[in-house]
């Protein structure tokens, strides 16, 4: 059963947007699969209370303060949304956790530097064969100076760029109705299904 976890921790990078979207790609593909959410802010657990239900269906993973409940038999797949400013013991612990872990990343310097040391330590355990881990550029066209500059910083670490993921209001307006781009028709969402083809495929490596 594997446990991706997404994690960056500065807020407001899109570990919601990813993590939800995650969950949705696993269901759409007949996955048993739950969402777990150890954010205060508990995002991902709205999200989901918001789903319809005619839609695909994703468990709650109950994920209690220093005690995360274990899947129930039959689950084939677990995404685990994190708070910002995650490190320490918290950080160790999620990583031990992890098959896989994405992090959302904004091209800014500022986000860059801000993600240094967390990206540092992803780094090592990657190299360590403990964990898989990648990056999303989020909210960015892959064609500009930013998304070369974002490469240029990861590369240097070791660590993958497996994809990145447009400025768009489709996240936005599916959120709200508890949906992903996997979830609707896909002549809607053709240009943010074809920016999540190679996050996919090292999902399901």
């Amino acid at each position: 059963m594997p446990i991706v976890v997404v994690a960056n921790p500065k807020g407001g990078v899109g570990k919601s947007t990813l993590a939800t979207q995650m969950a949705g790609y696993f269901t759409s593909k007949g996955r048993s699969v739950m969402l777990g959410d150890a954010d205060r802010q508990q995002s991902s657990r709205l999200w989901l209370g918001l789903r319809p239900a005619a839609a695909r269906p994703i468990g709650t993973w109950e994920v209690g303060k220093g005690n995360i409940a274990k899947p129930p038999k039959g689950t084939t797949h677990v995404v685990l949304d994190t708070p910002a400013g995650m490190h320490g013991g918290m950080l160790k612990d999620v990583l031990q956790l992890a098959d896989k872990v994405v992090v959302p990343l904004q091209p800014s310097v500022f986000d860059i530097f801000a993600t240094r040391a967390f990206l540092d330590a992803l780094a090592a355990s990657r190299k360590a064969g403990r964990v898989q881990v990648g990056i999303v550029g989020m909210r960015v066209d892959e064609r500009t100076i930013a998304a070369d500059k974002l490469h240029e910083f990861v590369d240097s670490l070791g660590l993958p760029v497996l994809g990145f993921l447009r400025h768009t209001q489709n996240y936005i307006h599916l959120a709200a109705r508890g949906l992903t781009v996997f979830d609707v028709s896909p002549g809607r969402v053709e240009r943010d299904l074809a920016q999540w083809e190679s996050i996919c495929r090292w999902l399901d490596n």
